[in-house]
């Protein structure tokens, strides 16, 4: 995936607090999350595209749309967003699993594992799935644990047991 020559960061309101969305000049989105996490959106936008700052400017309206229209009760309206992102072959591989999770349904870290080819590397699609610059899009938040706890989301659980319920998963 080439290198973007700029990021640009907005902001759009969500019920679990204002978003922030980092597209690129071409208008993929590159990262998304939400803004009590803007250090650690910071942190993995320079993991994925080195010192490239991220400087304020709009998204285009059709992503803010798409999101809108997601937390209004569209639950596809996320998937026909066009992203791009920087990984390793297994993270790309693991977000992949991730972004075929249909809406409304879970799949465990031991699960998500298999799916990217490594069925013995559950830490590691676990921590690849914490590395996931695309929260929401690429929906990290349908992992839940061996026994149907929800953990390990880095928007917080309460989020996350919203965004189970808003899908029809809990």
């Amino acid at each position: 995936m080439p290198r973007p020559a700029r990021l640009f960061l907005d902001r759009a309101a969500s019920p679990l607090g204002e978003l922030l969305i980092v597209t690129d000049e071409t208008g993929l989105l590159r990262a998304v999350d939400f803004h009590d996490f803007e250090p650690r959106l910071r942190r993995l936008a320079r993991r994925h595209y080195g010192e490239l700052a991220v400087e304020p400017g709009p998204a285009p309206p059709a992503i803010k749309a798409a999101f809108a229209r997601y937390f209004a009760g569209d639950l596809a309206a996320l998937a026909s967003l066009a992203w791009a992102t920087n990984g390793t072959p297994f993270q790309q591989a693991v977000w992949r699993a991730l972004g075929a999770i249909p809406t409304g349904q879970t799949i465990t870290y031991s699960e998500l594992a298999r799916r990217a080819d490594r069925p013995a590397a559950i830490r590691a699609a676990g921590a690849a799935n914490g590395a996931n610059p695309l929260s929401l899009v690429v929906p990290c938040h349908r992992v839940i644990g061996t026994h149907g706890a929800l953990t390990g989301y880095a928007g917080g659980i309460e989020r996350k047991r919203w965004l189970l319920t808003h899908e029809g998963a809990l």
